[in-house]
């Protein structure tokens, strides 16, 4: 009998980003507006991509909200 592992993973990269208003509410730091990149990789091969905004705090790194 052979038996197959496949690995998917998802790997979110911070493209760029900039200063924005607001504070985050778990750490009361500065937030930022973030253009994120989200791949999903299949056995170590890249086979889709995703680009998308979000407010990032600037020092835990939580996404505090997510636009498509």
């Amino acid at each position: 009998m052979v038996f197959f592992c496949f690995l998917v993973d998802q790997r979110r990269t911070m493209e760029s980003s900039k200063p924005a208003a607001g504070l985050c509410s778990r750490c009361n730091a500065g937030a930022r507006v973030a253009d994120m990149k989200t791949s999903t990789r299949f056995c170590s091969v890249p086979f889709y991509s995703r680009n998308w905004k979000a407010i990032v705090c600037s020092f835990c790194g939580t996404i505090l909200k997510s636009y498509a």
